[in-house]
């Protein structure tokens, strides 16, 4: 099943793409937009494109485990990707994932790879959706059912109003 893992971010959003075996994980692409529609498209289309049957986002919990606003933005547009897909589309706990993405770039780096400080950046945004993904399919964490449960608690309790419409 080709499954296609998203880290999230503010000015960047990485995508990564895996083997239709669900085997092997590699960094697609990354959408250079803060504009969340312009995001929602470049997945929309990615997923068109690449055969995609099943997406994976990164959740950014705190680190006791709990879901605070980055991670009720995160179940938001999963949610919102899942409608526009139509795809079934699961959040995953992404801590710790930019620090695999950053060990990669530094391996990368010492075999005598170059790059500018914009497509570290970029490169680091892929790599972190890749670890996500890769992560997801090998079945090193669980699924964030009880982070999102308590994400829709504390919004309901009106703990977060306004993150999530």
């Amino acid at each position: 099943m080709r499954s296609l893992g998203i880290d999230l971010g503010g000015k960047r959003t990485g995508l990564a793409l895996s083997d239709p075996a669900g085997q092997f994980v590699s960094p697609l692409r990354v959408i250079e937009s803060a504009d969340r529609e312009t995001v929602i498209a470049g997945i929309v289309e990615a997923c068109a494109d690449e055969g995609v049957e099943q997406i994976v986002t990164g959740c950014p919990l705190n680190m006791d485990g709990t879901a605070g606003k980055p991670a009720l933005e995160a179940l938001r547009f999963a949610r919102i990707v899942r409608d526009r897909t139509g795809l079934p589309t699961f959040l995953f706990d992404e801590r710790r994932t930019s620090l695999a993405a950053d060990a990669q770039l530094a391996q990368r780096r010492a075999a005598g790879e170059k790059l500018t400080h914009k497509k570290k950046k970029q490169r680091r945004d892929a790599l972190a959706a890749a670890a996500i993904l890769q992560a997801f399919l090998a079945g090193d964490r669980p699924r964030l059912d009880a982070a999102a449960a308590d994400a829709e608690a504390r919004l309901k309790a009106g703990h977060l109003g306004g993150v999530i419409d």
